[in-house]
């Protein structure tokens, strides 16, 4: 839904909303058109219930999900990784899109957030495609590398966590992902602060981050190794298909 502030412009009430389009009507306009009447009953169940967690910014917007569930399909993926999962929409975005023994490695340092979605990941047929471990994900990452069967075995990775570790987790997954294979960094956005002057006001924790979102995207930008394209979905979403 949409209200008037003060000003008499419109905003966007959409929890977890992080639209950068020029108007919430259009955001609206392709929620409702698009979005929502696609939207597995599942998805549209956890997206409800994590609207009510105080953390609910955190989620993945609704038509980021439908759009990371179409771009799994198209690719064929079958072994992928989540790397941040909150509550779990975006995992279940993913768990759905799979066949039936596809396989996600899923981890957050939050076990307790990603129970609130867990029965509603149950319900939907999809909890046996995951593998949840709690805890940071370098180091997991890093024992993955020290095995070379591991090397080039993924097909898709979605990273949506720690900002400042985002080049930390890029160094490792190129060896992890196959040529061909595809990494997706969000919020590469980051509000919009990418494009705002340094003594711009922001939230502390957009601030904190800023730096560490340019410095992936200038990073993403120059490596050979992969072809990037970067969307205006949700909060920015960075494409990374390997290439060497």
């Amino acid at each position: 839904m949409a209200s008037e502030n003060q000003n008499g412009d419109r905003r966007h009430q959409e929890v977890g909303h992080k639209s950068l389009l020029q108007s919430d009507e259009l955001y609206q306009y392709i929620l409702e058109t698009t979005v929502y009447p696609r939207e597995p009953e599942a998805m549209k169940e956890l997206r409800e219930i994590t609207a009510k967690h105080p953390w609910n910014l955190m989620t993945t917007s609704a038509d980021e999900g439908q759009f990371l569930n179409m771009l799994l399909k198209l690719i064929n993926a079958k072994n992928t990784m989540e790397i941040g999962v909150y509550t779990g929409y975006s995992l279940l975005a993913t768990a759905l899109a799979l066949p039936d023994d596809g396989k996600i490695l899923a981890m957050d340092i939050n076990r307790e957030n990603y129970e609130i979605g867990l029965p509603v990941i149950q319900k939907a047929g999809v909890a046996h495609k995951i593998d949840f471990r709690e805890g940071p994900a370098l180091p997991v990452l890093d024992q993955m590398i020290e095995d070379e069967k591991n090397h080039g075995s993924f097909d898709f990775v979605f990273v949506d966590a720690d900002k400042d570790n985002y080049i930390n987790y890029h160094k490792r997954l190129l060896e992890l992902v196959r040529v061909g294979g595809v990494i997706a960094y969000d919020n590469t956005l980051w509000s919009g602060s990418v494009v705002a002057p340094p003594d711009a006001p922001m939230r502390k924790y957009i601030r904190y981050y800023r730096d560490f979102v340019l410095e992936l995207n200038n990073a993403l930008a120059a490596d050979p190794r992969i072809e990037i394209c970067q969307l205006p979905v949700g909060d920015g979403v960075t494409l990374c298909r390997r290439i060497k």
